[in-house]
């Protein structure tokens, strides 16, 4: 004959432990929390604790702060005056125009465009966009104007 109850499904489950009743249930004192007592056994302990020592980030103020985390500034995008040349004589420069020539791509729009000069401008052209002093010179000596 069979053993019928060694055939039977296990319906139940193992019990979870509970910890922390009392010195005779085996889980008392210190509840398996590894060390013995103080600050390190219990529940919430902040990351920079470090045992009563004087905490990292207290130890290097310089790396902490003095102007180390300040964002940082996006530099604009450079075009240089001598790539306009493939534009038609007369033409308006904008972001656009320069989009769809292939000078820049679209995320640039985000940085923004500065023009500076370098090689030489042959046409004329009106731009509309941020440029450096010399650029501007290069511009209006080509017989353009900047309008901005």
């Amino acid at each position: 004959m069979q053993n019928i109850l060694s055939n039977l499904p296990q319906l139940v489950q193992k019990k979870k432990k509970r910890l922390g009743r009392g010195l005779g249930s085996g889980r008392g004192s210190k509840s398996g929390r590894g060390t013995t007592r103080h600050q390190k056994a219990r529940e919430s302990i902040p990351l920079h604790f470090e045992g009563g020592q004087s905490r990292m980030v207290k130890k290097f103020p310089l790396l902490r702060g003095k102007g180390r985390n300040k964002s940082k500034k996006v530099k604009p995008f450079v075009v240089h005056v001598h790539k306009l040349n493939i534009f038609k004589q007369g033409d308006e420069i904008t972001m656009d125009k320069l989009i769809s020539a292939g000078l820049i791509d679209s995320p640039v729009q985000k940085t923004g465009v500065k023009i500076l000069a370098g090689g030489k401008l042959e046409k004329k052209l009106v731009v509309k966009l941020p440029t450096s002093k010399a650029a501007k010179l290069a511009i209006e000596k080509a017989g353009g104007k900047n309008e901005l």
